[in-house]
């Protein structure tokens, strides 16, 4: 059994209903910051065991768990004569070889399927003060949540509890997991699993030992005396002491070290690897068939992550897994098929693109595979000296400022425009492409990206005229009025090189170098205008 299919909808940030089909094995959810990833998690959790942040949501309604966009649509009606009905939130989870007792249509798709769905809804019993209420002079300011209730059936119309759903969800966020006493759940696990009884009640015997040697110590017992003596709160001895009420009480007492540090004192993210491993090895999550994991890179270098990601893999085996982030490593390690794709409420996988371009994005070096997605815009050029330039006249027109302070990466792609521009277009991701014309524009840039035209979200740059084949007679061309400054800026002798021509082709034979030496460069530059109007549209 596992998870086939998600729905949401109008929960949080998203916006009428939101499909999302999952592989019963590992799913990678990549998106930007607030693209949803955390949300989607969430949701699946509250469906599958009706708890938000480990209380029952029906304690926890609140305006806050609609979209934004739907709350305030739903207010702005109430103003008008075409009222719209108070809106709801619907989670559904599509169960694959799931129970027939779960079977029906009872879902958004009016499908026959097993599942489970949870809806946040108005409650029919309050409707005549819920007239009462909008017919009132007072303006309503959020979504009148004390008329809510919380309903979960599954897919056959029946009721259900987290009891009687078959199939468990954990979630894990390792920045968060609690503990009772630092570590202490780890030292008892091991204990409980590992060591045998006369082991355990040595070991109890010598921690009662030691706290008993404490009591005695002549200094306690001066501390104490004057405890009782200040203290005016029993007729009673006050004294300070160690709980032995229970034969397990040293369970609680002690702590875990790591090469002598105690847990609570070493470094984050071997807190987060450990807090990981024991919300992995406990019973609810062992029992669990679908394993929720948040954004696993927080607190961890690429060693520690590594670590990280191969425990995972390995106590998870038969599981369904789903994992957020937004970290390239972990997605190529955990395999790049995997990957989900998230972007302003659209959705595709790897396995979605044409199987070349699968193969391209696989085999991608540098892990750069997410940059494109992971950016508010994405201008792509095709080297090096390409992107200083871009970047240069951005900071330009923007005081100064990088193009990734403003959300914008220039990507380096070489000759793959195309491989980007393919998600691009699934996923409404605004990408400019920024090129060379190669001596012939209609068919290295009109026909080449004929294909992409009409997509909104897809503008290419290049200037038309073949004589200006590449970057370099491009940047001369726009300065060609004051060649000397342009020769100083790039180091380079007037008197040597004194026509467009030569310094043109003297700084195609330094192409990254005189790019640099631009863009470290306070001297006031002219830039192509296709560049100044790739440039035009970052700012709109």
């Amino acid at each position: 059994m596992h998870i086939n299919k998600v729905i949401i909808e109008n929960y949080k940030c998203f916006k009428g209903r939101f499909t999302l089909t999952l592989s019963n094995d590992i799913n990678i959810i990549v998106g930007n910051n607030e693209a949803g990833k955390s949300t989607i998690i969430e949701a699946i959790h509250i469906c599958l065991t009706g708890l938000l942040n480990g209380r029952h949501l029906r304690n926890l309604l609140s305006q806050y768990l609609f979209n934004n966009e739907i709350e305030e649509e739903y207010l702005e009606s109430l103003k008008n004569d075409k009222k719209l009905s108070p809106p709801s939130i619907t989670i559904e989870v599509y169960l694959e070889e799931g129970p027939a007792l779960f079977e029906g249509n009872n879902n958004l798709e009016r499908t026959k399927y097993s599942g489970v769905s949870l809806k946040v809804e108005f409650d029919q019993e309050y409707s005549a003060q819920y007239e009462q209420l909008i017919k009132a002079e007072k303006e309503l300011n959020s979504i009148p949540i004390e008329y809510y209730k919380v309903t979960w059936r599954s897919f056959a119309r029946d009721g259900v509890t987290s009891q009687s759903i078959p199939f468990k969800s954990a979630i894990i966020d390792s920045t968060a997991t609690r503990f009772q006493n630092g570590s202490d759940i780890y030292i008892s696990r091991i204990v409980r699993n590992e060591l045998d009884e006369k082991q355990k009640v040595d070991i109890s015997q010598a921690y009662r030992n030691l706290k008993e040697q404490f009591k005695e110590e002549p200094s306690v017992q001066e501390i104490n005396k004057k405890i009782t003596s200040i203290a005016d709160i029993s007729e009673k001895e006050v004294k300070i002491g160690v709980n032995l009420a229970t034969k397990d009480a040293w369970e609680f007492g002690l702590t875990t070290f790591l090469d002598n540090i105690p847990f609570q004192n070493i470094g984050k993210g071997e807190q987060c690897i450990i807090k990981t491993n024991l919300s992995l090895g406990n019973k609810t999550t062992q029992n669990a068939g679908v394993i929720l994991i948040e954004e696993p890179e927080n607190h961890l270098s690429h060693t520690k992550l590594n670590q990280f990601v191969r425990g995972i893999t390995n106590k998870s085996e038969n599981k369904q897994v789903i994992i957020t982030t937004h970290d390239n490593f972990v997605a190529n390690k955990l395999g790049l098929n995997n990957l989900i794709l998230l972007h302003n409420q659209r959705v595709i996988g790897i396995k979605d693109l044409k199987e070349d371009t699968q193969r391209f994005f696989q085999k991608l070096p540098g892990y750069q595979t997410l940059r494109m997605l992971l950016s508010k815009k994405a201008v792509l050029v095709e080297g090096d000296s390409d992107e200083l330039i871009v970047q240069k006249a951005f900071m330009k027109s923007n005081n100064g400022m990088l193009p990734i302070e403003k959300e914008i990466d220039v990507i380096s792609v070489k000759l793959t425009f195309k491989r980007f521009l393919y998600i691009a277009e699934q996923l409404h991701i605004p990408v400019a492409v920024v090129t060379d014309n190669d001596h012939d524009y209609k068919k290295k840039v009109e026909n080449k990206y004929s294909e992409f035209q009409d997509i909104n979200s897809i503008t290419i740059f290049a200037d038309s005229r073949n004589e200006l084949n590449t970057l370099e007679p491009q940047f001369v061309d726009a300065n060609k009025d004051d060649l000397e400054k342009l020769c100083q800026v790039i180091g380079i002798d007037f008197n040597e090189f004194d026509t467009s021509e030569k310094i043109s082709e003297k700084m195609k034979t330094m192409k990254t170098e005189w790019a640099l030496k631009v863009f470290d460069s306070d001297v006031d530059l002219n830039f192509p205008d296709y560049i100044n109007k790739a440039i035009n549209w970052c700012n709109e």
